[in-house]
């Protein structure tokens, strides 16, 4: 009982110091593993580790093979997750390069990393491939924080984040054939049965992944199942595809529930929301349980043995020439620049799957006897807690040296995805602006994304928010809700995080109605709250844009909008397209000059001679 309250209490202390020290997870959790675990023994009396994941004889948490069907339980549940995560439009730019890096990227690092282990150690060459296939995968539960902490393009951080995500199915299916090959033998057999693992595999893993999700989706639509049930039913049915997957086919599970979680995030679903919302505290909690776990099942005869210069070469081998290589040759004809390929070379940590395979592999493989097995746990734990050290200490700083880190951030992001909202976003859009609407009123976000605008189901309340990659390049903030409690929480809140350039809210009625009480914040003019923005895009839902001469023009036509009901300033358009959102408190820009346009929402100014015809909602 201690030790299991034990794991638990000490994951969540790492996922906090973790959070504070903004690294990510996997370091502090396996550091803490090893502490319980192997290093327990240099300092307790009797020389035991004070966490036994597995029985002994006298003490141990899991019986057997009990670790090991937990182990996989688990990771079926955190690449569910990281699959709901997946968005159609978040590679259209870059599809390509994911799919060559899970292919062919895959294979050099299976051959290159199985060579370098061959003559570096000495061991035989099924146990160097079952190796080279466990660190194949670079797991999303590392990339992701690493993510979070450095603004990057959206086509950079996609192609990490689906990599780490796709990849692990696919580490897993060449760990087992490696597995099948030395537990078969070579020959005919293992040809044979090669050949048969892989096509079940995909076969099963496309079929039950493809068919429940359309299942679960179907069942949720129709409400046949009560809200109060809807996450443990999902989480079970999750379990269900897993474990039914894996009955008939070995490790067919993982491929499932990815393409389970694929599909069930890019349909329109109405509670993806709360799925992901419990998926993600559920996968946080096994995290932290799993790393603990697997990180103390190691013993110190294991570190000793791989304790040498070896490992070091090996280590460097891999992370600095194989991965590079295999990123290189995967971006090959890509759009991504000389740069950001060198990017993705760097950041390359392992995760969670690597280290459980490799725990349940390397002990198989020792109870048989197979000489080098023992090699196996060890180096796949130092190549997972030393890229992760190594991403999670310099990624910021690498990113900032070769230029992919985004220095001003030109995203804009906007809170309330209402009608209004979604006349200046797509105004934005049309403008080669990044835009994320973010509001949690499903209807609104609907319409938004069928103008094809970026938007996210979310509470503003949510500390969620700022986890997310899709938002790294953001800069600005406007907050457009018809409350303005949220749109004062909204600017208090993540004005750092996403108005680093410029935070702004609406203004209220009782602000509007005192002329001294300009806050700093306030957006477009002293006159206009939402009301008035929202019968002025009820009767003129159209932008336009006035040409202006000076600065004296663009004062004077400012206090035209504001006697006048049906206008709204909103941007100043610079001559080579910059636009600068107009703030409530201050009409002081002192670069006007003659090139420069007023963009404003609602009926045309007298002196504009456009003639724009009204969007459609």
């Amino acid at each position: 009982m201690v030790e299991l309250a034990g794991i638990i209490i000490l994951g969540i202390i790492a996922q906090w110091v973790a959070w504070r020290f903004k690294l990510p997870a996997i370091l502090p959790l396996i550091l803490i593993g090893l502490l319980v675990g192997p290093f327990a023994t240099l300092y307790t009396e009797d020389g035991s580790k004070l966490i036994e994941p597995i029985w002994n004889g006298q003490k141990g948490l899991f019986p057997g093979e009990g670790l090991y069907y937990f182990v996989s339980l688990a990771i079926s549940i955190i690449l569910f997750e990281g699959g709901l995560t997946l968005k159609r439009a978040e590679i259209r730019n870059v599809g390509p390069v994911i799919t060559k890096l899970i292919t062919l990227g895959s294979l050099v690092t299976f051959f290159g990393a199985a060579i370098t282990a061959h003559f570096i150690f000495g061991l035989s060459w099924q146990i160097c491939f079952l190796f080279s296939s466990l660190i194949i995968v670079t797991g999303p539960t590392v990339i992701t924080p690493i993510l979070r902490n450095i603004p990057l393009k959206k086509d950079l951080s996609a192609v990490l984040k689906w990599e780490g995500i796709l990849i692990d199915p696919i580490g897993a299916l060449a760990a087992v054939l490696v597995f099948e090959f030395i537990s078969v033998g070579e020959g005919q057999a293992y040809t044979l049965t090669a050949l048969i693992e892989f096509g079940k595999i995909l076969l099963f893993g496309f079929t039950f992944g493809f068919t429940f999700a359309h299942a679960l989706t179907f069942v949720i639509k129709r409400n046949f199942i009560p809200h109060y049930l809807l996450n443990v039913v999902s989480l079970s049915v999750v379990l269900l595809v897993f474990v039914m997957s894996d009955v008939f086919a070995h490790e067919s599970g993982l491929l499932a529930v990815v393409i389970m979680g694929m599909v069930m995030g890019n349909t329109d679903l109405p509670n993806i929301k709360e799925l992901l919302y419990f998926k993600e505290s559920l996968s946080v909690l096994l995290i932290s349980i799993l790393f603990i776990l697997l990180a103390a099942n190691i013993n110190m005869a294991d570190l000793q043995l791989i304790y040498n210069w070896n490992t070091a070469i090996l280590f460097l081998i891999i992370v600095f020439v194989i991965r590079p290589i295999g990123v290189f040759l995967s971006s090959t004809g890509s759009n991504l620049k000389f740069n950001e390929k060198l990017f993705i070379g760097w950041v390359g940590p392992r995760g969670i799957v690597a280290a459980g395979i490799a725990s349940l592999f390397g002990s198989k493989l020792l109870a048989k006897g197979e000489e080098g097995a023992e090699y196996i746990t060890p180096l796949v734990f130092v190549i997972v807690l030393g890229t992760v050290l190594l991403n999670a200490t310099t990624a910021r700083m690498f990113a900032k040296a070769i230029g992919v880190f985004l220095t001003k951030s030109e995203g804009i992001v906007i809170i309330g995805a209402s009608k209004v909202s979604r006349i200046i976003a797509d105004y934005l859009k049309k403008n080669k602006r990044h835009v994320v609407l973010i509001d949690n009123n499903q209807t609104n976000i609907d319409k938004a994304k069928k103008l094809g605008i970026e938007a996210i189901t979310a509470n503003i309340y949510s500390d969620n928010l700022t986890d997310n990659i899709e938002l790294n390049d953001v800069g600005y903030l406007m907050a457009l809700t018809g409350n303005s409690d949220i749109n004062k929480y909204a600017v208090n809140k993540f004005g750092k995080q996403f108005g680093e350039n410029g935070s702004f809210r609406l203004i209220d009625a009782d602000e509007m109605n005192d002329p001294e009480n300009n806050p700093k914040e306030g957006l477009f003019s002293h006159t206009d709250d939402f009301i008035k923005l929202t019968e002025t895009a009820r009767k003129f839902p159209v932008i336009h844009e006035i040409e202006l001469k000076d600065k004296e023009q663009y004062e004077g036509l400012i206090e035209i909008t504001k006697a006048e009901e049906n206008i709204v300033p909103i941007f100043l358009k610079t001559p080579d397209g910059d636009l600068k959102i107009i703030p409530s408190f201050s009409t002081d820009f002192n670069d006007i000059n003659e090139g420069c346009r007023l963009v404003y929402l609602g009926k045309v100014l007298e002196a504009d001679d456009t003639d724009d015809e009204p969007e459609e909602d």
